[in-house]
């Protein structure tokens, strides 16, 4: 089968870009022949995408190509009559490529999978100014509530009118959670959650906890993913845990001002900051953690690195809205708190540092194996497929 995958590609990469390498990954092992179509903004999957359509971040000219981004559009119809794909699988698009893309895929097998809450939310957080979790459908409430500006949000109509048109003309949306697929279905938007896959450990992997607290956080450093909290928790745990570490993998702009937060709390010479990692590298980190912890301050849609931290045995503290909530179950595979609750995230921290919850620092195997079946790499490929062969057969009919 010949399968044409569209995203964007973002500077700042994380798990939607791990996703799609994964799922090209597993399509061309499984017999498919993969072309991959990006935006230019970020690294084009390393430059490996097959075809690359002009995108920008220069605000200026985002104003116009996020409604429609002209040359997107024309390097998909190029696309299509190059490769003539079975089958069109459509991920990120709302930042660079544009709705737009959808007036060319309209003849053509397609389908979507919304990975993040963009098609639904302005700004992608569904979380207003002063922290709290948007329940409300989009509408005139983004600028009431003070998430856009007016001129952004009447800039905007045009763009979610032409977002919601190409949704339904899809053939299958799919969502990243049950979360996700219930906040489409309340912006009228239907949609089948899917399990997203997750690798299985190397042959090489081995748990061995440290004799000592070790923490460790893997992720963006975008202000909703919550570090600045982590660390404040980190450092109140750190009163009575002195032997407790921290370690923080990943990388971006607000690097130096959390490496400053770190020294200013007074654990700067506990916090290790290791940058961006390949996964292998992000697998050995883990061998030795009493914990990962994924302190997002939003409601975050899925949360794939908890469920990879799961799957190799490794206890999850993480904030309990949405996705979070799917796939770590409490006192059984981690421990959740409220989201941006300092005092409850200080607790777990304090009660995996005590050995009150985990205090083997390992996790029961059946819940391990159930969760790497449920998010194992060839049954993700083999429900796509059998999706992608249903939607075109109807086609063909």
């Amino acid at each position: 089968m010949r399968v044409l995958v569209i995203t964007d590609w973002t500077a700042n990469e994380g798990g939607i870009e791990v996703y799609v390498s994964r799922l090209c990954d597993g399509l061309r092992a499984a017999g498919d022949d993969v072309r991959l179509l990006t935006s230019s903004a970020g690294s084009a999957a390393a430059g490996s995408a097959d075809y690359v359509a002009y995108g920008t971040d220069q605000l200026a000219a985002q104003v116009a190509l996020q409604i429609v981004n002209p040359f997107a559009v024309a390097r998909v119809r190029a696309a299509l009559r190059e490769f003539r794909p079975d089958v069109v699988y459509v991920n990120m698009f709302e930042q660079y490529l544009s709705p737009a893309i959808f007036l060319p895929l309209r003849v053509v097998p397609t389908v979507v999978m919304v990975l993040y809450s963009k098609p639904i939310c302005p700004t992608a957080l569904k979380m207003f100014p002063d922290g709290s979790h948007c329940t409300e459908p989009a509408g005139a409430i983004c600028w009431r509530s003070g998430c856009v500006g007016l001129l952004e949000w009447v800039r905007d109509l045009p763009r979610y009118a032409l977002l919601r048109a190409g949704l339904s003309g899809a053939d299958r949306i799919l969502a990243c959670s049950r979360w996700m697929a219930e906040q489409l279905a309340a912006n009228g938007i239907a949609a089948e959650p899917i399990a997203l896959p997750v690798p299985a450990p190397r042959p090489g992997y081995r748990r061995a906890p440290a004799s000592e607290p070790v923490f460790v956080y893997c992720g963006r450093f975008n202000p909703e993913k919550g570090v600045d909290l982590l660390l404040r928790a980190f450092a109140r745990t750190r009163v009575s845990h002195l032997g407790a570490r921290l370690r923080i993998i990943g990388d971006g702009a607000r690097r130096r001002a959390l490496e400053r937060l770190s020294v200013e709390l007074g654990v700067g010479d506990t916090v290790e900051f290791v940058g961006r990692l390949p996964f292998e590298e992000v697998e050995a980190r883990l061998a030795d953690a009493w914990a990962l912890v994924t302190p997002s301050l939003w409601p975050e849609p899925l949360g794939l690195v908890a469920i990879e931290a799961i799957t190799r045995d490794v206890p999850v503290i993480a904030s309990a809205s949405a996705g979070h909530a799917e796939s770590v179950e409490p006192g059984i595979s981690g421990l959740l708190f409220p989201n941006g609750d300092e005092g409850a995230l200080t607790e777990c921290l304090r009660a995996v540092a005590k050995r009150q919850a985990f205090p083997t620092q390992r996790l029961p195997s059946q819940v391990v194996q159930r969760t790497r079946g449920r998010h194992d790499l060839t049954n993700h490929i083999r429900e796509i497929r059998e999706i992608f062969f249903a939607i075109s057969a109807l086609h063909a009919l």
